[in-house]
């Protein structure tokens, strides 16, 4: 009956900057882009795709909420997962990305934590 997660929404404040680093730091690849009618809660969305994987990026056309809400900013995390933590975790260091949470013990499984333009938490696996 169920099959897969479609999509994980992140609700941005600023479209070009949460794109670009999707894009050319973790090599998502941008599926659609749509601007939205005028009333809609939303001035543009972005669809993005890594593999099977795919991202919604919301960018709202008003003020948005901190804590519930169709305007919500944010998500709890998600995690994207690489072969090889050591060479994922350098390419990253070198695009000027903050390592927030290294790993805790070498080996595998192994995760990390990064953080995103907007400040989500991002999770790198290598299992």
């Amino acid at each position: 009956m169920f099959k897969r997660i479609d999509h994980v929404e992140i609700v941005t404040l600023d479209m070009e900057k949460t794109v670009g680093f999707y894009t050319r730091v973790l090599s998502f690849s941008v599926k659609q882009k749509l601007p939205m009618r005028s009333g809609s809660p939303w001035k543009e969305i972005v669809f993005l795709t890594l593999g099977d994987t795919m991202l919604e990026l919301l960018s709202p056309a008003g003020p948005v909420q901190g804590q519930s809400g169709q305007g919500q900013l944010g998500y709890r995390m998600m995690a994207i997962e690489v072969e090889d933590m050591d060479k994922a975790l350098e390419y990253l260091k070198g695009q000027g990305v903050e390592i927030s949470r290294p790993p805790l013990s070498p080996g595998r499984p192994s995760r990390a934590e990064i953080k995103d333009p907007n400040g989500f938490t991002i999770e790198i696996r290598q299992w």
